[in-house]
Formats: C-alpha cells, sequence, structure tokens
C-alpha cells in the first residue's frame, strides 16, 4: 500500500501512526507516551501525564478521543473500559 507521507517527519499535532491496548495498572508505565487515547466504553479515567502530574478525566463518553500526553493509566480510579493508546 503507497503512504504519500512517508518521508514527511511525525508532528505531536499529526494522526497517530500505532496504537495499542491500555490495561489500566497502577505500578506499570504504558510501553510509550501517548499523543491521544480513545475509550471505547465511558467512564472515568485516572491517568499520570507527562508532566508528572496524577488527573482524573470524569465521564467520559464512549467514542472520546482525549488529546492527552500520558505515561501510565491507574486501574485504581479508572471505571472507562476498551481504552487504545494512540501513539
Amino acid at each position: 500500500m503507497a503512504d504519500r507521507f512517508q518521508n514527511s517527519s511525525p508532528s505531536i499535532a499529526g494522526s497517530a501512526s500505532h496504537g495499542f491496548a491500555v490495561a489500566p495498572s497502577d505500578s506499570s508505565l504504558l510501553s510509550e507516551t501517548t499523543r491521544g487515547v480513545y475509550v471505547g466504553t465511558g467512564g472515568n479515567i485516572a491517568a499520570l501525564l507527562l508532566s508528572g502530574a496524577s488527573v482524573t478525566f470524569t465521564s467520559v463518553p464512549s467514542g472520546a478521543l482525549l488529546p492527552v500526553r500520558l505515561t501510565k493509566i491507574m486501574a485504581t480510579g479508572t471505571s472507562a473500559s476498551n481504552i487504545v493508546a494512540l501513539v
């Protein structure tokens, strides 16, 4: 398949080029820092931002795309599911 953007440098403002399913964990960091998160089934997401700040996104609707740089999604405080990290 042709990729007309193969010679372009990736930008944080650009589209994600990779993704992986997230299993929330209080102890493990994500395998890569995200550029966004897709939420399949809505709820709360307790997370650690790239800056080191802990935040909880409350009442995130199903199908939402959060443009956030996360290093961890905690199990404690997270009720959303089917989360996909986008990088």
